[in-house]
């Protein structure tokens, strides 16, 4: 059982190569952005179970008499393969009180949590009393991820704090990470959290944050990549919505349309992330500036392949002329049709060079980070690892 506060972290998502044509069974690379999920669990002794997102200002909690009430809905036959149940999504919405007044992200949040709470529960034992803080470096509804990070970094911290997995927590490291078997049973059961949020996720992106680096995803089959660089990035979210669903379904009329103009183009994209899954590797075993070249010649063949796909936008389109002036090479990530783009930088970009194109890219009403990929996936920290604005958040709730 819990005994001291543990910290945790999991990264979010980006989609390096493989957008769209992933859907038609052609091969994707997710890598794991090193923009963070970071969570604190607290063992507590006033009876209660709590929960608090900074982020949208939100805190909840419930007496933990009241939440065995429920357990009778989550214990029978339960177990990390089954999916959510609509007899208990009903249960914990009129148990959260759960309604149209409450934005969509507090109230999936609160439904995955008090799903993952009450499940992981009635299996392993009754979890205790406890304080949860949650604190993302993530925006929502950008498709980087945000949901998947949460889900790990929930499913780790309550397993941990029933003991269904181990605290790894060794005194000369500031951070660690669970073995390979706990992090599977952490990743199944992060993906019932995502099935509470988003209904029939791909599982790529509780995947990426549990198991970090670099994931190839095809024909539902994730393939982590055993060595891998981190490359710097500048991530822009243009802020444009957009709905993934009509964006697959654009393109899935062109292919219909067009069968012999589109379907090469998925295989070219389709090599791309083959070839870019080589160099990578490489690079991980021989690090050069050389492989910098194939990168970015990759990311401009790959960008123009997504505009003749139709899921191009003229946000995106700025991005990546603002960034070429800057001698920088870009391409959208994830759905499209606006949302996020990333920029790839050398280990010698200048950094005044960067900043001006963080600016250029600023003026036009758009959001930067400078951030890398290939980071690791969830792992515990010790106070000393975390970055000043992390302890702040959590010193101050």
């Amino acid at each position: 059982m819990l005994a001291k506060p543990l910290t945790l972290s999991a990264p979010g998502k980006a989609i390096l190569h493989g957008e769209h044509a992933v859907v038609h069974g052609k091969a994707a690379l997710a890598v794991a952005l090193n923009l963070r999920t970071f969570l604190q669990i607290r063992p507590s002794n006033n009876g209660k179970v709590l929960i608090c997102l900074p982020n949208i200002g939100t805190s909840l909690n419930w007496e933990t008499v009241r939440l065995r009430t429920l357990l009778t809905v989550f214990s029978d036959g339960l177990d990390e393969s089954k999916s959510p149940s609509p007899e208990q999504m009903d249960a914990l919405k009129e148990f959260a009180g759960i309604t149209t007044e409450l934005s969509a992200t507090e109230s999936l949040g609160t439904l995955a949590f008090l799903y993952l709470y009450l499940s992981i529960s009635a299996k392993y034992g009754q979890i205790p009393s406890v304080e949860i803080v949650v604190w993302s470096e993530l925006p929502t509804g950008a498709g980087l991820g945000s949901s998947a990070a949460y889900s790990v970094c929930l499913a780790a911290a309550l397993l941990t704090a029933c003991g269904a997995i181990g605290c790894p927590v060794e005194e000369e490291k500031s951070v660690v990470r669970w073995p390979e078997e706990e992090l599977e049973l952490i990743n199944r059961w992060a993906f019932r959290g995502e099935q509470v949020i988003h209904g029939k996720p791909s599982g790529v992106d509780n995947s990426v944050a549990t198991w970090g680096g670099v994931l190839r995803f095809q024909s539902g089959k994730i393939t982590s990549l055993k060595r891998v660089p981190t490359l710097r990035i500048l991530l822009t979210n243009t802020k444009v919505s957009r709905s993934t669903k009509i964006l697959v379904a654009g393109v899935k009329d062109k292919i219909l349309k067009f069968p012999a103009i589109m379907n090469p183009v998925l295989a070219s994209m389709d090599a791309i992330s083959h070839e870019c899954e080589s160099v990578l590797e490489a690079m991980a075993e021989s690090p050069s500036q050389e492989y910098y070249p194939v990168l970015e010649e990759l990311f401009d063949i790959n960008q123009h392949h997504l505009n003749v796909i139709g899921v191009g936008h003229s946000s995106l389109d700025n991005v990546c002329r603002v960034t070429a002036t800057h001698g920088l090479h870009s391409k959208l990530t994830g759905a499209g049709g606006g949302g996020c783009a990333i920029t790839l930088l050398r280990p010698d970009t200048d950094p005044l060079m960067m900043e001006a194109a963080r600016q250029d890219l600023s003026a036009c009403g758009y959001e930067c980070w400078e951030t890398s990929i290939g980071a690791p996936g969830i792992c515990l920290h010790s106070l000393s690892s975390l970055k000043a604005d992390v302890l702040h958040v959590f010193n101050s709730v």
